[in-house]
């Protein structure tokens, strides 16, 4: 089905680094560092001139004060004309798949042909603020005209002002943490614990499956770090190979410790990494002698009340997708959830059935998910994006769907096709 002036949008390549946890392997990588590497792994991997590049867009979530536009900074590589204009955005956790919907416009419109989109994310490098105290005390004392003018304003610090301040992962509208509003979901939902750690065993075991048998492997890029002597790391560091559904029934609820079910084990972890893909249209593909894996048939975003079920939007961004797509929930042939907890994947699940659709688990998150490979929260989106365009290539699935929760209730979808 032709959408925009009829010009189809190819995914023709997918990349990233390893998903570690923060604080791990990855810890003395900067984002920067990261989102240059694995751009510069997709240009060489696919042998693309970056003078052909028209636009680099990258999602991040938790930005650096000393580099606000990354994707700017990916731009400016060696490997690219600095004439290339670039962008960063956030949409919470669907930003690199927003990104990914934005190189879908300008392709559609017809204002780039090339695009690369991506998003990065590194938990280990996060912004830590002083208190709004101090920060007025230093002002203050910078603008002193002397120094004993100086002097009397560091003499109001106390040491409280001395606290750092570091980024919430909670909603500023209601001062809920995702974790809480996940454990709001699955009591609201009656998602039992043991079906959460079911998801979560569900999610490793798969993810060790696709790692050994090469599927994940093929779209990871090793990272290589700056000084010698420091182990290469060649993939994923959340995967568990050896938990079982006793050891995480073990394991104490964390956000609500008395009544609560949502447990570390059926979470996602804090995860460092970045993704990347390469964007054309139909014809730029064939003119430059690429072979696409899939094409971009819609996209839909949806968003909640963040008071209510904070993490339930992708129940409304999938409908309007398919919709737009022109094709209905039985016809999709590979799926891709993504995992923030396993309490919000069953609580999407169980607003898809509501509707009637079948829920089919062999064809949901065949590699496992976010909860065992990790969500740089940056970064997820095009990892998706990558994994279900490959997914369908080995199944020759026709259409396959993508589904991503987001902070501030918000829901992202986008549907893959291949003729």
């Amino acid at each position: 089905m032709p959408v925009g002036n009829g010009r189809r949008v190819a995914v023709v390549a997918g990349y990233r680094t390893p998903f570690c946890k923060s604080g791990t392997s990855l810890k003395d990588a900067r984002a920067v560092d990261l989102a240059r590497f694995v751009t510069r792994e997709l240009l060489e991997r696919t042998n693309l001139d970056g003078a052909d590049v028209n636009a680099v867009i990258f999602g991040q979530v938790v930005s650096s004060a000393l580099v606000p536009n990354v994707a700017r900074e990916v731009s400016l590589l060696p490997q690219f004309p600095k004439e290339i204009p670039a962008y960063s955005l956030n949409r919470a956790c669907a930003s690199s798949g927003q990104a990914v919907a934005n190189a879908y416009d300008e392709i559609t419109l017809g204002t780039a042909d090339v695009v690369i989109a991506g998003g990065v994310e590194s938990l280990s490098d996060i912004p830590i603020l002083a208190s709004r105290r101090l920060a007025d005390i230093l002002v203050e004392a910078s603008k002193a005209k002397s120094l004993g003018a100086r002097l009397r304003s560091f003499s109001r610090i106390r040491p409280r002002d001395l606290v750092p301040v570091s980024p919430a992962i909670a909603e500023p509208s209601t001062g809920e943490s995702m974790g809480q509003s996940a454990e709001k979901m699955a009591k609201e939902n009656h998602i039992t614990r043991e079906a959460q750690d079911r998801w979560a065993l569900r999610s490793h075991t798969l993810a060790a499956k696709g790692t050994d048998d090469g599927r994940i492997a093929a779209e990871v890029v090793p990272w290589l770090p700056d000084h010698p002597g420091e182990p290469v790391v060649t993939g994923d560091n959340g995967i568990r190979r050896d938990t079982s559904l006793e050891q995480m029934a073990k394991l104490k609820p964390v956000f609500d410790r008395r009544y609560g079910s949502v447990a570390a084990a059926n979470s996602s972890p804090l995860t460092d990494g970045a993704s990347a893909v390469l964007l054309m249209s139909e014809a730029a593909a064939r003119a430059l002698g690429y072979t696409p894996l899939a094409h971009i048939r819609s996209y839909a975003v949806a968003a909640v009340d963040p008071g209510w079920q904070l993490l339930q939007a992708p129940i409304f961004a999938v409908p309007k997708a398919l919709e737009r797509a022109g094709i209905e929930w039985k016809d999709l042939g590979v799926i891709e959830v993504h995992e923030a907890f396993a309490a919000q994947v069953l609580s999407n699940l169980q607003g898809w059935a509501a509707k009637g659709w079948e829920i089919n688990e062999d064809i949901i998150n065949v590699m496992g998910g976010s909860i065992a490979i990790g969500h740089p929260f940056g970064a997820t989106g095009t990892r998706l994006v990558t994994t279900l365009s490959h997914e369908m290539v080995r199944r020759d699935a026709q259409f396959g769907l993508l589904s991503i929760c987001a902070q501030g209730g918000m829901g992202f979808a986008m549907v893959l096709e291949r003729n």
